[in-house]
């Protein structure tokens, strides 16, 4: 064939020689004279994707992991996720599988997707029987120890745990396993169970009828032959739950119930901030011991906590002073009277400002009658308050009365307990 495909007309070489080229017509219109009927028909103009049933966009929910779908399948599919919680929980399954799939990928699963998932199904849903705010901390770091809990290994419930607090007479330590810091957890929620009417997880023995929290652990402990495994995970969750569920049907009065700790006594809506933040503090033990990615709790639970251990600290001090451990008042007031404070300023997370009444439990606080700032991350001052930090190693911020600095700063390091 000697013609080209253009009708004719060509740049005057062979196109069966070398260099030779081709060209390709414009595409054809419609001469002025041409008659309706012979007219080719106009394209449609977009229109909107019809909808699909709800059966037929679950099946698609494959392709789409697989981004097999086509364009208007995709935008359906997208749309249809935003407004059904189950076909959503199913198209994040499907996509994670997905991920499994390429064989030039690591086979381990981002450590960080469940605490992901968790935290955006409790900021998202809410609960069908609705928690009391105060118990809010509580339940947010259970679920998160939880979900710790269900991602780690037979073993690994057996590696080896330091806890460690601050006593009167400086740091101390006690090694025990993940196992047997749930069973501590467990044992001393268990004061927050009996208060409300439940079942004592240590049952009805004499010598486990203790209030002490520290008793009631060692007593757990010595029992536990052979030591606790992986299967105290349950009975622990299940306190969890039911804690939550007695406080969320109990209705109003019940956060002021009190709680004994054996030395001292809360109300309820403290004891579960007190039980909140051991959760927190010995979930970061365990997440420690085992390389577990761990975060503080929320800005908003953090200064929940940082408040309940300012209004604790100033009983504190008076303990110390009373046995001899801190230097004594200076000033005496009447019991709700403004007296000498230190300024505790918290930065970052959970962050705040807070003042501390230096020379009587009962006396107020007061930025007027401040006569020391100390400023600490709310972070750090946390673990300062669990034992973790000593006192002379807070990095914290000084000025004023030194004096003042180091009893409030050792009150707050003491109130630690394993």
């Amino acid at each position: 064939m000697t013609g080209p495909l253009d009708g004719g007309a060509h740049d005057g070489r062979d196109p069966d020689e070398p260099g030779a080229f081709l060209r390709i017509p414009a595409p054809r219109t419609a001469p002025d004279d041409m008659t309706e009927a012979e007219r080719p028909p106009a394209p449609e103009a977009s229109r909107a994707p019809e909808p699909l049933s709800h059966k037929v966009l679950m099946s698609l929910l494959g392709a789409w992991a697989l981004s097999a779908c086509s364009a208007e399948e995709t935008t359906l599919v997208e749309a249809h996720l935003t407004e059904c919680a189950p076909c959503a929980d199913e198209a994040l399954r499907l996509r994670d599988a997905v991920g499994l799939l390429h064989a030039d990928g690591n086979l381990d699963l981002d450590p960080l997707l469940r605490s992901r998932v968790l935290e955006n199904a409790l900021g998202r849903r809410p609960a069908r029987v609705p928690v009391p705010g105060w118990a809010a901390p509580y339940d947010a770091e259970t679920a998160r120890l939880d979900a710790l809990l269900r991602d780690i290994g037979d073993a690994e419930w057996h590696a080896p745990v330091r806890l460690k607090w601050y006593g009167d007479e400086g740091a101390a330590s006690r090694r025990t396993t993940v196992a047997g810091v749930i069973g501590h957890l467990m044992t001393v929620d268990g004061l927050v169970a009996t208060s409300l009417g439940l079942d004592d997880p240590l049952g009805s023995d004499a010598s486990a009828a203790s209030a002490h929290p520290t008793e009631r652990t060692e007593s757990f402990w010595r029992a536990a032959k052979p030591p606790p495994t992986r299967t105290i995970h349950e009975p622990w969750r299940e306190q969890s739950h039911t804690l939550i569920r007695t406080v969320s049907f109990a209705g109003r009065g019940i956060a002021e119930l009190s709680v004994s700790y054996g030395f001292f006594a809360l109300p309820l809506r403290d004891a579960l901030l007190d039980r909140a933040f051991e959760c927190w503090v010995h979930g970061a033990d365990i997440a420690e011991a085992v390389d577990y990615p761990y975060k503080p709790p929320t800005s908003g639970h953090l200064h929940e906590m940082i408040d309940l251990a300012t209004r604790l600290l100033p009983a504190a001090l008076a303990i110390r002073r009373r046995g001899g451990l801190a230097t004594p008042a200076r000033e005496l007031v009447t019991a709700g009277s403004p007296g000498r404070s230190l300024h505790l300023e918290i930065e970052g997370a959970g962050g705040g400002d807070w003042f501390i009444a230096l020379d009587s439990p009962a006396a107020v606080g007061s930025r007027e009658r401040t006569v020391a700032h100390v400023a600490l991350d709310g972070v750090e001052f946390c673990q300062l308050v669990a034992g973790r930090v000593s006192p002379e190693d807070a990095a914290a911020g000084q000025d004023g009365d030194r004096e003042a600095i180091r009893d409030v700063l050792l009150a707050a390091a003491t109130m630690s307990r394993l």
